[in-house]
């Protein structure tokens, strides 16, 4: 097999706000792995929760040093690659963007896309939510009226955890509540409140009608979610406490879900592995994404079928997206027929 990585910058349509910082570039990296004439892609893109920091910088870098390492090998030997990326301490994010290119060139070989290859629904897709960030009720409303010009989906995740306290955070969603044409709302704290806070958040969302709560404690507190949930009305999510099937068992008697993301798990075959392992805990599962551009949502919404919930949107934020592939239909976000991922380059790569 080639490994060639080449970086590129995508930059948001609105700059997004969450409880640790705001977002409105960030410069991923493409890898394109050929074997045989055809050409599987990945994405990797950067993102730092924890004790897990991943820049550019490192995971280019990773892909590079393990370019050589690949070279004996072909795409079919997934297993073995995988344990070569392990042994080496590839990054997750980088060892997604490989699987995902394993994975297209697989759909390649046969002339299959993913969903197809693996047996399942596109019509069981649920809608994909859009994000709100942190703002203020006025910036939420007018943030709302802008997604509902281009995008005919009406499902929105808010963002909460404030860094102005819990009033800010009730100011903010209930002037989301107000403008949205939805009763679908979702709740994101990205670990942006204390126990005392959450608890209070929890019966006031539910009353609300708020659906779920993602992330309500921050990384690092995990102790303390089982308290949570013995009191909480809504059901309860986690994301950047949840990175690969072996947090799953810990974590199963505390929260009702979890988010899987391609670059915390790893790729396609952790996010598998992790989606059964979940539902053998009778958890419910959702799929996130971070800065990803089409490439990587398009490789994500092919696992959509199986999960409760959808958060694949980062790339309908995007004004310079350099791919196309997935599409969005009544508020859906759904693989195409094309073989492998069905991801092709836009017209912002020449």
């Amino acid at each position: 097999m080639k490994l060639e990585v080449e970086l590129f910058t995508v930059n948001k349509r609105f700059p997004l706000t969450i409880s640790y910082g705001t977002t409105a570039q960030t410069t991923n990296v493409w890898v394109k792995l050929s074997h045989n004439g055809i050409e599987g892609w990945g994405e990797a893109s950067p993102f730092n929760v924890g004790n897990h920091p991943q820049s550019t910088e490192v995971i280019s870098s990773s892909l590079q040093q393990v370019g050589a390492l690949l070279q004996e090998f072909n795409p079919l030997q997934r297993d073995s690659i995988e344990r070569v990326l392990t042994k080496a301490l590839v990054p997750s994010s980088a060892k997604a963007a490989l699987d995902m290119a394993l994975h297209d060139w697989l759909g390649k070989s046969v002339e299959m896309p993913l969903w197809q290859l693996w047996g399942l629904e596109r019509n069981l897709i649920v809608p994909t939510s859009l994000t709100i960030g942190i703002n203020s009720p006025e910036g939420a409303r007018e943030r709302v009226r802008d997604w509902l010009q281009f995008t005919d989906v009406r499902v929105f995740k808010v963002k909460l955890g404030n860094p102005n306290g819990i009033a800010a955070d009730k100011d903010m969603i209930m002037a989301v509540r107000e403008e949205a044409p939805t009763p679908e709302l979702y709740v994101d704290a990205n670990g942006g409140w204390d126990l005392e806070d959450a608890k209070l958040m929890c019966s006031w969302l539910a009353d609300l009608g708020v659906k779920y709560v993602e992330q309500p404690l921050p990384k690092g507190q995990e102790k303390d979610l089982a308290e949570l949930k013995t009191c909480s009305p809504l059901p309860i999510f986690v994301d950047e406490s949840c990175f690969t099937s072996f947090d799953i068992a810990q974590l199963a008697n505390c929260v009702d879900g979890i988010n899987i993301k391609l670059m915390k798990s790893g790729g396609l075959t952790e996010a598998i592995r992790m989606i059964h392992t979940a539902q053998a805990h009778r958890l419910q599962v959702m799929l996130g994404c971070y800065s990803n551009s089409t490439l990587a949502n398009t490789a994500a919404v092919h696992l959509a079928p199986l999960a409760d919930y959808v958060d694949l949107d980062s790339h309908l934020n995007l004004i310079d997206d350099p791919f196309t592939g997935a599409f969005v239909q009544e508020g859906r976000v759904l693989p195409n027929n094309l073989p492998g991922l069905g991801v092709e380059r836009s017209a912002f790569i020449s």
